[in-house]
């Protein structure tokens, strides 16, 4: 324990003698392989898979192919490319790849690849920081899975009864193999000995970013990773891996592929338009009107900052007979996850959202992302605007200024990821340039 009372973070010491892998940048894999030729040196994960042309090149079960075929996919992404190939193996992976480039099909189609259920025994454990994050990778888990009826999951975070989750655990036909939680939950059905992770033998963190920076999160994690057996693969993923979370990441691994975008520029979103409004406070709700009944759009979502704006806004669309609907974390967590289900499954086509929805959320319909209110900060703004464009899509990005702090914020923005935003044309935006047809 350290001194200040807080645990100290968990170290491998019998792995400091390996010497450290050279990261590699996912965006510059193919360069590369070709410079390792000339140097004669192999760097771990410099070129893995990266001739791979599909799935089938992944040697994946048959019933994980037919699932793919299922879902349309036809060609994994470069980030896919890199990194599941070495997943299969076993290996440790820290990788940080832009928002929408299918950074979660890494880890369901490699654990499902590697899973030998046993009836009883958890054996993958999965962790992100918000509970609608779960809920998502629980259901591509299901998507993925659907011609492994042996194989089950169960999804488990706060907000709802705990004797439910272990009634779950306890029930012969539903105890999981895979568990995809939030880490406060899963730390109490550990910590009351409701759950015994010592089968374990994955351990995933998506969004490992924000799982590590708050101590109260990082303690919940650390206490899990402590009920899982020494011997286990780790993968952590997120958008934004900073250089001094990733000492941090580190310490929970052993050896582990390192896949950076060390290149901030690359983490822009190349198929999505980004442009700025700068207009009064009083005067967002008559341009958001304007924006909506103007611009085409598949699905939208609209940021606020705080919850009681959220609410105030979305009524307001409502009584101005749009489809509207909120997700915060003011409600209760069986209505938050009924309307994120709700937008996903397209009955509504406009979401005001806090930034409980601003990373990993995957909803393949949003095209156009307006920050109605502008976030404190730029890896805020790339998880939002993320979530139109995803996976090489066009995508529309509209940014409102109303104040000096938020024009800093769009210069910071600018500057770490070298983007220009336009102001937004007076003439508006061709739908060609962002609808995919």
């Amino acid at each position: 324990m350290a001194e200040n009372g807080e645990e100290e973070l968990l170290d491998y010491s019998d792995s400091e003698d390996v010497a450290p892998v050279a990261p590699t940048t996912a965006a510059s894999t193919t360069a590369a392989a070709t410079d390792s030729k000339e140097e004669n040196g192999d760097k771990k994960g410099s070129y893995v898979g990266i001739h791979s042309t599909g799935f089938r090149d992944f040697l994946l079960k048959p019933e994980l192919l037919r699932a793919i075929v299922d879902c349309g996919f036809e060609h994994p992404s470069e980030v896919q490319q890199v990194c599941i190939p070495q997943s299969i193996l076993g290996t440790d992976v820290l990788c940080q790849a832009k928002s929408g480039l299918g950074k979660t099909a890494v880890f369901v189609l490699s654990t499902l690849q590697q899973l030998d259920p046993v009836p009883g025994e958890v054996s993958v454990v999965v962790m992100c920081h918000t509970r609608e994050l779960a809920y998502q990778i629980k259901n591509e888990y299901s998507r993925f899975s659907k011609y492994m009826p042996e194989v089950r999951t169960a999804v488990f975070f706060g907000g709802t009864s705990i004797m439910k989750d272990v009634e779950v655990i306890k029930n012969k036909e539903t105890s999981p193999h895979i568990i995809v939680a939030t880490p406060g939950r899963l730390n109490a059905l550990v910590r009351d000995k409701y759950l015994r992770l010592n089968n374990v033998k994955v351990f995933v963190l998506d969004e490992c970013d924000k799982m590590l920076d708050t101590t109260d999160m990082r303690r919940d994690v650390q206490e899990i990773f402590r009920a899982t057996p020494h011997q286990k693969q780790v993968m952590m993923f997120s958008a934004t891996l900073s250089q001094e979370i990733r000492p941090i990441c580190k310490k929970f691994m052993q050896n582990p592929l390192e896949i950076y975008v060390d290149d901030e520029t690359k983490l822009t979103l190349h198929g999505l338009q980004q442009y700025y409004l700068k207009l009064e406070e009083q005067e967002k709700n008559r341009k958001l009107n304007d924006l909506l009944d103007t611009l085409e759009f598949n699905q939208v979502i609209i940021f606020v900052k705080s919850t009681v704006r959220a609410n105030q806004l979305n009524k307001l669309l409502v009584d101005c007979n749009f489809p509207s609907i909120a997700v915060h974390s003011g409600m209760p967590q069986e209505e938050r996850i009924a309307r994120f289900k709700e937008f996903k499954e397209f009955n509504k086509r406009i979401c005001v959202a806090t930034d409980v929805f601003g990373r990993g959320i995957d909803i393949e319909r949003i095209n156009l992302a307006i920050n109605y209110d502008l976030p404190s900060d730029a890896d805020s703004y790339l998880h939002r605007v993320g979530r139109a464009g995803r996976f090489g899509t066009k995508g529309l990005a509209i940014s409102f200024v109303s104040s000096k702090e938020d024009a800093e914020v769009l210069d910071k923005i600018q500057e770490r990821f070298e983007v220009n935003i336009a102001p937004f044309p007076e003439e508006g935006v061709d739908p060609a340039t962002y609808m995919n047809t």
